[in-house]
């Protein structure tokens, strides 16, 4: 219960409604467990910048993928995307979530 207020009020302050907050805590309850400064700030702040994300657009991909801000940047979210520039899907990885 420690971390509920200040996760929900967190989803919030990304710009999402009450109903998508519900949506993604019913979606991934472990998010309430993961720690906003080591866990999910991060990831939100990497679909920012180096997937240069704008505010709306993270929630967005948040409501649709709720999973996403758990994984791992370094193990999960990095390698994935670098694969995907490999093949040669430069922007597929952004305009894919950006469009989520």
């Amino acid at each position: 219960e420690n971390n509920l207020k200040p996760t929900v009020q967190w989803l919030k302050d990304l710009g999402m409604d009450d109903s998508e907050v519900v949506k993604v805590i019913a979606s991934h309850p472990r998010l309430l467990s993961h720690h906003q400064e080591e866990n999910l700030r991060p990831s939100v702040q990497w679909l920012k910048e180096d997937l240069g994300m704008i505010g709306s657009q993270v929630a967005k991909v948040i409501v649709q993928f709720p999973s996403l801000i758990g994984c791992s940047l370094e193990e999960n979210l990095k390698p994935s995307v670098q694969w995907l520039k490999e093949l040669g899907m430069d922007d597929v990885a952004h305009s894919s979530l950006a469009a989520a």
